[in-house]
């Protein structure tokens, strides 16, 4: 299973980082939640500031390429195996840095590649 830390989490039911929140639990993944501000889904609570997770395997961004310069040495930082930029958030400035940093990057959606086990 990979720890996975999704940032942009959303108690909304109808998003789709609310929904995988959701089905990575679901797979038996353990998922951290990164929001701007607190709440939860089926009893996750949200981090609300960026901590430095040990075992990271995976990131999932949510959060559009506008948003996403504050989270880049953040994400670099704590040296997970892949991003998975999920629909609407593509950045190919983020993802050159990514890159460069030996970090895999998937230009997908976390909930497609779970149901094809392809996670």
């Amino acid at each position: 299973m990979k720890r996975t830390l999704l940032i942009g989490a959303s108690e909304n039911t109808e998003r789709y980082s609310n929904k995988a929140i959701r089905e990575l639990r679901k797979y038996g993944h353990e998922v951290i939640a990164l929001a701007t501000r607190s709440g939860s889904v089926d009893n996750l609570i949200f981090e609300t500031e960026p901590k430095e997770f040990k075992g990271i395997h995976t990131v999932t961004l949510y959060i559009g390429a506008r948003h996403q310069p504050e989270y880049y040495d953040y994400v670099m930082n704590l040296k997970p195996v892949r991003v998975i930029f999920n629909p609407g958030t593509e950045n190919p400035e983020f993802t050159e840095k990514l890159k460069q940093a030996g970090i895999q990057v998937e230009i997908a959606c976390t909930l497609v590649l779970l149901a094809t086990g392809q996670f």
